[in-house]
């Protein structure tokens, strides 16, 4: 059994940067493609960054290619997202995802373990 806790969410300005980390607990984390999605009020949740097992391999989605990174350390079992270059439209809950098969699975289904979310609020 695999456990996800998400970290480091809060309130920035627009144009500022944050950093979110993801801790599994579980030695099978780290031999399935993970990511991070995110869940606007009314809107259904979104790839946003995934990443395969070895970290090698990411995938953006066209909102955030450039302006975020993932990254993922298997000896701590952490996946992380660095968000630079905040907007708005970024105001979310972010949800840690793992367990997938590939990396280049965008859709929530594909994923079997889930973090509780942390809050990112972006204002102008």
């Amino acid at each position: 059994q695999v456990t996800l806790l998400e970290s480091g969410g809060g309130l920035v300005q627009a144009g500022g940067s944050l950093r979110l980390s993801c801790a599994a607990s579980g030695h099978t984390f780290n031999r399935y493609a993970a990511g991070w999605f995110r869940q606007a009020p009314g809107k259904e949740r979104e790839h946003v960054a995934t990443i395969n097992w070895s970290g090698s391999t990411t995938l953006y989605a066209d909102s955030v290619k450039g302006r975020f990174t993932i990254s993922r350390d298997n000896a701590k079992n952490t996946v992380n997202l660095q968000m630079n270059s905040l907007q708005p439209e970024d105001t979310a809950v972010y949800y840690c995802a793992g367990g997938s098969e590939s990396y280049t699975y965008t859709t929530t289904n594909k994923y079997d373990y889930w973090g509780q979310g942390t809050q990112v609020t972006v204002h102008s």
